[in-house]
């Protein structure tokens, strides 16, 4: 059985979300700035990442994802009303950063991470979804492979830093020392401003 290799991959791509039938354009991967993920590290949703190994350069595509084989259904249970005082910095709310649609990094009792979108702020509350912003959709994908090939030792060490705390590593490929894109969840997966 041959050895499953880690692949480099460059891709652009329109997301669209279905909705009764309509088609609503989310996101756009550019030329200029496709978006790269190696496979087998779980950095792309795992059926997205399916439809991709087997193609190569200039190869196109075009699939639709089902909401269970992307972010899943939208669970209202995930909708919580948390206390005001838990955003409040030295007695002070943190308006700065807690508004109406932000996204928040949250962390729970056991350590985990996630993130959260504020949905109302009350004089004692704070409601937050804690939903993937594309949970309960479907999303379509097309576009073309830009590059698809073994990834390099070095290209491996980093997104295995970045999986580890040490860095960007996102595979985006404007990353040094001092990484300038956004790396918030607004964009979805690993935050570079890409849904995937």
């Amino acid at each position: 059985m041959e050895e499953k290799k880690n692949l480099f991959i460059a891709t652009t791509y329109k997301l669209e979300t279905i909705e009764n039938g309509e088609k609503k354009l989310i996101e756009e991967a550019t030329e200029e700035r496709p978006f790269v993920f190696i496979s087998g590290f779980g950095i792309a949703l795992e059926a997205f990442e399916k439809n991709l190994v087997e193609l190569k350069k200039d190869d196109a595509f075009d699939f639709t994802l089902m909401q269970e084989e992307a972010y899943g259904a939208y669970i209202e249970d995930r909708v919580l009303d948390l206390d005001r005082e838990m955003f409040c910095i030295n007695g002070h709310f943190d308006h700065d950063n807690i508004y109406v649609d932000a996204v928040v990094p949250l962390q729970n009792e056991d350590g985990n991470r996630f993130m959260g979108r504020v949905l109302a702020i009350s004089d004692d509350k704070v409601k937050m979804d804690l939903n993937h912003p594309l949970a309960g959709k479907d999303l379509n994908f097309s576009g073309k492979i830009i590059e698809s090939r073994e990834a390099t030792n070095e290209e491996i060490q980093q997104i295995i830093n970045h999986m580890s705390g040490e860095g960007c590593g996102c595979g985006c490929g404007e990353c040094g020392d001092d990484c300038n894109h956004d790396h918030s969840e607004e964009g979805c997966g690993c935050g570079c401003g890409h849904c995937h």
